[in-house]
């Protein structure tokens, strides 16, 4: 008999917005469907910015307006497995977010354990065995919703922005994590990524220094620099690993997918 694949699932989160999650999501998303590895993204952001970077923004509004999203698969508590929009990409397939994911809190509050209703859902795909990789798109809050995201996955991975504020409430990240492996213990952070590095600015090196100095924590070893190429790929709704692969950003994240696979054999 056929041994089933280990799904991996890794949510990308940080409280800090404009910190490159859903851009790392997509792009890391992307380079690992084209070393052959079959991902399934999930868009837990009312912003909507995953769905954008494989969808036309008509076929966004209109999956958000619709049922097919997972703001109704969480509300209504159904398996997620109904609510995948299939081939967005060659071995990628999405579960689209709505806006409604803006009251996501209020419409959690009364559920029976709600910290656990995603893990819930998405375990038969997990079990199932189709996938390599789960991807989540968390919001960049600490509340509830991030709460079930962290506790559906496998891996954290912390994407901070090289910037002089990027560091800023980034122990308060690892403060909320650490809580949530109370109720997870089998979840851990994969990495910190720098992104958005401009190498000729002191601060990047000084986040970067920062960073390798925390206990525990593992940088990984490809950062991901500002590249012109990754707007322009998300103003065409793709990746831009498939929108410029010879971009620079494109083999960084190219090579990010080697390194987070290796990790998580």
């Amino acid at each position: 008999m056929k041994k089933k694949k280990t799904t991996h699932t890794i949510c990308f989160a940080n409280n800090k917005g404009g910190s490159g999650k859903s851009t790392t999501c997509a792009n890391l998303g992307s380079a690992l469907a084209a070393m052959g590895r079959k991902v399934l993204l999930v868009d837990g952001d009312m912003q909507l910015n995953l769905s954008l970077s494989f969808l036309d923004e008509e076929e966004v509004l209109a999956l958000a307006a619709g049922g097919k999203n997972l703001y109704t698969a969480v509300t209504q508590e159904k398996e997620l497995s109904e609510f995948i929009v299939p081939g967005v990409q060659k071995n990628i397939d999405l579960i689209p977010s709505s806006t409604l994911m803006s009251q996501i809190e209020m419409d959690l509050f009364p559920k029976w354990q709600r910290e656990f209703i995603l893990s819930k859902l998405i375990s038969g795909i997990k079990e199932s065995g189709v996938y390599d990789y789960i991807l989540i798109d968390a919001p960049p809050t600490l509340g509830g919703w991030v709460m079930n995201i962290l506790i559906a996955s496998d891996y954290v991975i912390v994407p901070v922005e090289a910037t002089p504020w990027g560091l800023f409430g980034l122990a308060n990240m690892f403060e909320f994590i650490g809580k949530i492996r109370q109720m997870a213990p089998g979840l851990s952070i994969l990495g910190v990524l720098i992104t958005k590095v401009d190498e000729r600015k002191n601060y990047y090196h000084q986040t970067a220094q920062t960073l390798r100095e925390l206990d525990d924590i593992r940088v990984f070893d490809n950062v991901i620099h500002v590249d012109s190429a990754i707007e322009w790929a998300q103003d065409a709704s793709s990746t831009v690993v498939v929108y410029k692969r010879s971009a620079r950003s494109a083999k960084e994240y190219l090579n990010l997918a080697k390194e987070v696979d290796q990790l998580c054999q």
